[in-house]
């Protein structure tokens, strides 16, 4: 245990080394993390680390999922569903197919089912990947919520044909009537486990004494209890996970507090980055143990039939996206959709950002190790280096050339005219209007006798002042000069209070707990500066 600690500590300190690195010279971090991945792999002191199926299943996937639900827009996802529901069952169901035509005429001793296993594993993109490097690049927004909405629903449509498949080998048996309908039974019965599940936390939060640590902490017992209550039954864990977490996301104003939200955030984007961290780091420290399996002979045909599965799937996603918008065209003419010219330049991305990873992962490594005859089970060491090579040459080459492609493309945002800064220049208006005009009406009183309100108001006048300003055509260069003069003027003063706060603080007649509040108070201001006064359009 204590071996194994050291380990992972010295794992954590490599990722965050690679992430800074990745910062440094503008790459996706997940692709250094698998490179590195695999040097490490042969050094000694971190060559005997192998991933558990169920960590990756039950520690890693509940968390993560939670965190995406959490994170996606449901709004944006609603205006998107037709396409991301596409995205998430129907082409990865053709994609598996086709990886399971073709790997059963092309390998020999690979079965339909054997195919399909593999199809099931390596049909999901992950949206880890794909956002993580889309962050670096200016790209429509409905291509990220797409991404990140087929993320959330197409592991359940994989992992529901890799468990079929597999029982199918594991059994000898398939009947695809039975299996038809057990697909259905596991989506939506997972969806409705998720959403009672959430209704019980819900309920919790709402109205049981909870404090802020509680909050967080139920938060982290969410989704597990989503995920295996649904996977005790034998029903879909991901989608339970997706559909609780993003019924909860929708509602978190109504039974989180304020201090709840703020210190669960920065919890939970700490915890999935050292999550997803692990996870494509233990992708390239894994892939030497699964070459070994092979051995000697094994290897050179392994490669050959890893990189025409990986041409297969790269060519069917593009198929797939391109024939979704063929598709969108012809049925715009009988029902609404969200848009019924997407053009080229949309799907080409799209099929481009389908990188494996996370997923396809964690199915490979849960294939069993015997039938239940007792003989081993046939082709798991080619299925897992297939997979894992997939891994590596979608998040490789896809992921690197990427960012080339988007600035080649060069799409516009077709759903947002306005710019990012002068849509939020508009909310702030009506912001500041609507508190003036509740100052003026409710509390005019207050407004003439207290100082403190007077200031108030004080402030939002020369706010709205400036704003105005914003809007003509040689005033954004002044509104913009005088918000920058006022974040470096209020920094400095904050900069001055730490000192004094620390100053005071060497003092014995000054309680250390009304110092941690002083400054958590300035932390708070600061932070509010940085989301109020941002002038980096996304």
């Amino acid at each position: 245990m204590h071996h194994l600690i050291i380990q992972y500590t010295c794992l954590l300190a490599i990722i965050i080394a690679i992430v800074m690195l990745a910062q440094k010279i503008k790459i996706a971090y997940p692709i250094l993390l698998v490179i590195a991945g695999l040097g490490l792999g042969f050094v000694p002191g971190l060559r005997g680390i192998e991933i558990e199926p169920d960590m990756i299943f039950v520690i890693f996937l509940p968390p993560l999922l939670y965190e995406a639900a959490w994170s996606t827009s449901w709004k944006d996802f609603w205006k998107w569903r037709r396409v991301i529901s596409s995205f998430a069952f129907i082409i990865v169901i053709l994609t598996a197919g086709v990886v399971a035509l073709v790997s059963s005429n092309v390998i020999p001793g690979f079965t339909l089912a054997a195919g399909f296993l593999l199809g099931g594993i390596v049909s999901p993109p992950d949206a880890v990947s794909a956002t993580t490097i889309l962050k670096n690049v200016k790209v429509p927004k409905r291509l990220v919520t797409i991404l990140e909405g087929e993320s959330l629903m197409n592991d359940a449509a994989s992992l529901v044909i890799f468990r079929f498949a597999a029982a199918a080998i594991v059994t000898g048996t398939f009947a695809f009537g039975q299996a038809s309908l057990s697909f259905v039974l596991v989506i939506v019965m997972g969806v409705l486990i998720g959403l009672a599940i959430a209704l019980v936390f819900y309920a919790i939060h709402r109205w049981m004494p909870t404090t802020t640590n509680i909050d967080i902490i139920l938060t982290f017992i969410t989704p597990y209890a989503m995920y295996m209550a649904a996977e005790a039954f034998n029903f879909s864990g991901v989608l339970a996970v997706v559909s609780g977490g993003l019924f909860l996301s929708i509602r978190r104003d109504n039974f989180l507090t304020h201090r709840s939200r703020l210190q669960g955030i920065n919890v939970w984007e700490a915890v999935a980055f050292v999550l997803n961290g692990f996870v494509f780091i233990l992708i390239g420290l894994e892939f030497p143990v699964v070459i070994k399996d092979l051995g000697p002979n094994g290897l050179g045909p392994a490669i050959r039939y890893s990189a025409i599965i990986s041409g297969v799937l790269i060519v069917t996603r593009l198929a797939s996206t391109f024939g979704a918008g063929v598709f969108t065209v012809f049925i715009s003419r009988y029902i609404t959709t969200a848009d019924n010219r997407p053009g080229w330049k949309g799907p080409l991305l799209l099929g481009w950002a389908g990188m494996r990873g996370v997923v396809s992962l964690a199915a490979a490594l849960s294939i069993p190790v015997a039938l239940h005859s007792g003989a081993p089970f046939p082709n798991r060491s080619l299925i897992l280096f297939i997979t894992f090579s997939v891994i590596l040459v979608t998040l490789i080459l896809q992921g690197l050339t990427l960012p080339l492609l988007i600035k080649w493309v060069d799409m516009p945002d077709p759903d947002y005219t306005v710019s990012f800064e002068q849509q939020r220049q508009l909310v702030r208006k009506k912001l500041s209007m609507v508190t003036l005009d509740l100052l003026q009406n409710k509390y005019a009183k207050h407004l003439k006798e207290n100082d403190m309100v007077k200031a108030i108001k004080i402030k939002i006048d020369a706010d709205m002042e400036l704003l105005a300003d914003w809007d003509k055509a040689d005033g954004k260069g002044r509104a913009e000069e005088f918000y920058r003069d006022y974040i470096m003027i209020l920094e400095d003063m904050m900069h001055e209070q730490r000192s004094l706060l620390k100053t005071l603080n060497k003092k014995e007649n000054i309680n250390d707990d009304i110092i941690k509040q002083q400054l958590a108070l300035l932390d708070l201001e600061q932070e509010k500066l940085r989301q109020h006064f941002s002038f980096e359009e996304e």
